[in-house]
């Protein structure tokens, strides 16, 4: 019965079938709690520049809100706008963009040290992780194998 259908059903059934092990697998919840968290962290970033960083920063250029700071290129006149750059509101993107590479970069590293101490199988503070310690005890075993090995040939 498939071999009758033609190539383009043949190839929305592939498709469905490749959709659906995506969404089973867990991917698509995985990706969809990403973009929830990195909104919610977003949003923290947000009020950060905005509430703490950015007023001290407007004391030191004499209270000069700095995404109201732009070069008018043109005036505007009653049918045409104002023609402006507006390197005030990009100098606060880029603050944005350098406090959420700080603050993931810090993230990161806490948990780098975490997974770093759970997978020291010398560390008794911490459970290491089943997988780990059977490497541990493997490369311990095939150490002793060597020596033993190297023992015999001399």
């Amino acid at each position: 019965m498939r071999a009758n259908l033609p190539y383009s059903i043949e190839k929305m059934k592939n498709f469905y079938q490749e959709f659906k092990n995506f969404a089973i697998k867990g991917n698509m919840i995985d990706m969809a709690i990403g973009i929830i968290i990195g909104s919610a962290f977003n949003n923290v970033i947000n009020t950060l520049v905005k509430k703490v960083i950015l007023p001290p920063l407007s004391l030191l250029t004499a209270d000069v809100n700095l995404s109201d700071r732009k070069y008018v290129l043109r005036e505007g006149t009653g049918e045409m706008g104002e023609v402006a750059i507006g390197y005030g509101e990009m100098f606060e993107v880029m603050i944005d963009f350098f406090i959420v590479a700080f603050t993931i970069f810090i993230v990161l590293r806490g948990i780098n040290r975490f997974k770093s101490k759970a997978e020291d199988p010398h560390d008794q503070e911490v459970e290491t992780p089943k997988n780990i310690e059977l490497l541990s005890n493997l490369e311990q075993l095939m150490k002793e194998q060597n020596d033993l090995l190297r023992a015999s040939q001399k």
